[in-house]
């Protein structure tokens, strides 16, 4: 017998005891005979599958679309699911007569899962944008309209949505009063905040399977993460604060997901494009639900955020019965998905010094498709400066070797130096030169090595375009 998952499921309050690593798709559709949520790809690519997830977080709910064929059912323990059947009004909601109005539907199998996202965009905060609109369905595949149908609809969403009020708490009596929202939706919040009150923590125990938000390991090992006994978990939203500064430090909690960077007010201090990086990264469901310190561990040599780290020279704190043990990031991978831990040990959070003074950032991907792909070559740089002379530079690349590459070489042929068109040109050549690629479907070996020079290029060119001589960067 499993430990109870409690959750309220659209407006009904369900508990479960099947194994924590039943997706919440197959949940949904053979246990709760809930069919509106189609089945898809079974790798969060294609949204079909998509449903609301809403946190309580200081008396306020907070809504984000995640896909179902990916996220265990115990990530709902305490939370409000909602499924495409816990959006139905009377008749159509304004999201709903807006597909219609614009033909964005044909044969109809994906539009459940966009318009679940379209509520879930309804319930975010801030002024209701055309960008924003299309972006919240950027997890959502059509095989059928060519989208710009669906762009025609979410323009409609937005124009509807210009009087929704500013204040989070009255969102929801608005968007019920309204009818985007059913009539229960209000009283989530009181409801949730009861079920809380009551609810045990879901027990951990010795030799577990530790699950962030599921994103790789639901995908890579399906049918063996729904057979596993024993999870730990730590998809947990009890602190408020995923993202925080502790002195000189950064602090990245390990329940931290990647929209959590890409939204944090910190980070975009101290990373003004950070929310165009984060856009290369993945999809909106899928940042939603992805976990930085999940991104590391997963060890991928091409791990977008593991790159942004690792230029920024990050460390791990790993947690053990043993106490605390800090890692540098740089020396974390010991060959390919090979991590330096012990067993029981946990990555707690990953930590770096924030960027004070004159300090220059940088990320560059290169994919088949400019978003929602996996990486052929990424690069990170960041360089600190005193005057015009560099005093700390780290580099860093994926997708040209075994695992995620720092660039000591780049590192050490900028430091204290001022930069120049050829020393530029000679830090590119060092990047390829200590890369290692091999060939396989995302490009030859050549190909990479040879991305690689000119994404240190194309590094200096958005920093400093005067110091690239492109005859060179050819």
């Amino acid at each position: 017998m499993f430990e109870p998952i409690r959750f309220i499921l659209n407006d009904r309050e369900v508990t479960t005891t099947l194994p924590p690593g039943t997706v919440m798709l197959d949940f949904l559709r053979k246990h709760q005979r809930l069919v509106g949520t189609k089945i898809g790809c079974r790798e969060g690519d294609c949204g079909a599958c998509t449903v609301l997830v809403g946190e309580l977080e200081d008396g306020v709910m907070r809504y984000q679309s995640m896909t179902s064929c990916i996220m265990p059912v115990a990530n709902a323990h305490g939370k409000h699911i909602v499924s495409i059947e816990g959006l139905n009004v009377k008749d159509l909601t304004p999201y709903q007569q807006a597909m219609v109005d614009e033909a964005g539907t044909q044969c109809g199998f994906c539009t459940v899962g966009f318009i679940v996202s379209f509520a879930g965009y309804c319930l975010a905060e801030g002024k209701a944008t055309q960008e924003d609109a299309v972006a919240a369905v950027d997890g959502n595949i059509c095989r059928c309209t060519g989208y710009k149908s669906i762009e025609r609809a979410a323009a409609k969403v937005v124009d509807l949505l210009q009087e929704r009020p500013t204040q989070t708490d009255a969102v929801l009596p608005w968007l019920a009063e309204h009818d985007f929202l059913p009539a229960y939706f209000p009283g989530i919040p009181a409801r949730l905040a009861a079920l809380q009150d009551g609810l045990n923590t879901l027990k951990t125990e010795n030799d577990t399977v530790v699950v962030g938000g599921g994103t790789d390991l639901f995908v890579q090992r399906p049918e063996a993460m729904a057979a596993q006994r024993k999870l730990t978990l730590v998809f947990d939203r009890s602190h408020k604060e995923q993202i925080y500064q502790d002195g000189g430090k950064v602090i990245i909690r390990s329940s931290a997901t990647a929209e959590d960077m890409r939204s944090s007010a910190l980070m975009q201090r101290l990373f003004p494009q950070i929310r165009t990086y984060m856009k290369l990264v993945s999809s909106t469901p899928i940042r939603n639900m992805g976990t930085v310190v999940g991104n590391l561990v997963n060890a991928s040599p091409i791990g977008d955020l593991t790159c942004f780290l690792l230029a920024n020279d990050a460390e791990v704190v790993l947690q053990s019965d043993a106490g605390p043990r800090v890692v540098p990031l740089r020396s974390f991978y010991k060959g390919y998905k090979t991590l330096d831990r012990e067993p029981g040990e946990v990555v707690g959070e990953v930590r770096f010094e924030a960027p004070r003074g004159k300090v220059w950032f940088n990320f560059e991907k290169v994919s088949k498709r400019t978003h929602l792909d996996i990486a052929s070559v990424n690069s990170a740089i960041r360089m600190e400066f005193d005057g015009d002379t560099v005093t700390r530079a780290f580099c860093s690349a994926g997708g040209v070797g075994p695992t995620p590459l720092f660039l000591d070489k780049v590192t050490a042929l900028l430091t204290g130096k001022a930069l120049s068109a050829e020393l530029v040109a000679q830090a590119a050549d060092a990047a390829a030169a200590q890369a290692t690629p091999i060939s396989d479907a995302r490009g030859e070996a050549r190909y990479k090595r040879l991305l690689l020079r000119q994404l240190i290029f194309a590094h200096f060119q958005v920093l400093a375009p005067g110091l690239v001589d492109m005859e060179v960067a050819r």
